[in-house]
């Protein structure tokens, strides 16, 4: 089963990958969501979205926007870069994002339209494999829908999509305004794996949401037992190392000064000193949850989000607290299986 780091926004970018590199790897790397309209008409950050390090192979590029034509060259452009395939997002909830009619708004709007849509970016993705004579998978990310979706109406967006030549659907199984405190429904991924298996077999699904350690992925895969992968997001931000948990190759003890400090340096490097301070917010929010005082811990970093600050407060906890320093079998937030 395939192990996928999702594209989460100011994190899914070459720092975070290479931390996760770190310790194995995982089989790819989504890219952090990335606006068609910006990347076509040269943003002034828009090379920092497309770096391909530290395991270019495995990069796959995910756009997002409201117009057809805008997500087609983005999809050219990406994929003459390289990478394993281009994704749609059409699962994105945050309001700025559905208000200007990209991410989950694709899913609401008229069947035409999104048909047509995807059309476009379809063949243009076919188009530039055969050019580049590189293989480029063409996928999306959804949700069920809004608060009133029936299956009936999944289901004939999921033939949509088939009809369009998606070749790998990742079902995030929470409506559009489910948030984390409802839990995922596995039941439609494994419902979703069975229609395509009679319908369309040659294409995929990815399970995604709620997986943090391997007892979670081993529910959602009982519960989902035919998806080709799952698609981890937060989870892989606090624990870099949560692939190899997964795929049992932990290492006996894990330095979380050394890989903390690692993710600092990588920030100076591959990403612009205007993104360094909501970069290392973001990571510190759910890294520092792997010590006993991580409030303490958090508030301090996210209060001085400065590569040197970062650097300071991270080597004065681990000086104060030296026991917490290495995560091994034994300490409170090893992983347990």
């Amino acid at each position: 089963m395939k192990l996928v780091l999702a594209p989460m926004a100011t994190l899914s970018h070459e720092a975070l990958r290479r931390a996760v590199a770190r310790f194995g790897g995982c089989d790819e790397y989504y890219s952090e969501m990335i606006q068609a309209g910006t990347l076509l008409t040269g943003g002034p950050f828009e090379q920092y979205y497309i770096t391909t390090g530290p395991e270019p192979e495995k990069i796959v590029w995910q756009i997002t926007g409201p117009k057809p034509d805008a997500l087609a060259g983005a999809a050219e452009m990406l994929g003459n870069i390289g990478g394993t395939g281009i994704d749609i997002n059409m699962g994105c909830c945050a309001p700025d994002i559905v208000r200007s009619g990209a991410g989950i708004a694709w899913m609401l709007k008229p069947p035409a339209e999104t048909a047509a849509m995807l059309k476009v970016v379809g063949d243009t993705v076919r188009n530039t494999a055969k050019t580049t004579g590189h293989p480029l998978r063409f996928s999306v990310k959804i949700r069920l829908g809004d608060e009133d979706f029936t299956d009936k109406g999944f289901f004939a967006f999921i033939d949509m999509l088939i009809n369009a030549g998606v070749e790998q659907i990742t079902l995030h199984p929470r409506t559009r305004k489910e948030k984390y405190r409802f839990l995922p429904r596995y039941e439609y991924v494994a419902c979703l794996t069975e229609y395509l298996s009679r319908t369309a077999p040659e294409c995929t699904v990815i399970l995604n949401g709620a997986v943090c350690d391997a007892a979670s992925a081993r529910k959602a895969v009982q519960a989902a037992p035919a998806a080709a992968g799952i698609m981890i997001a937060r989870a892989a931000v606090q624990k870099p190392w949560i692939f190899a948990e997964l795929a049992g190759t932990l290492p006996d003890a894990i330095d979380l000064l050394e890989t903390g400090l690692a993710f600092i340096n990588d920030i100076t490097v591959y990403q612009p000193p205007e993104f360094h301070k909501t970069r290392l917010q973001r990571f510190f929010t759910y890294y520092s949850d792997n010590v006993q005082f991580a409030h303490y811990l958090k508030t301090r970093l996210l209060n001085n989000p400065t590569p040197d600050g970062c650097r300071k407060i991270l080597t004065e906890y681990f000086e104060q607290c030296p026991a917490e320093q290495y995560l091994k079998p034994g300490s409170p937030f090893f992983p347990a299986e």
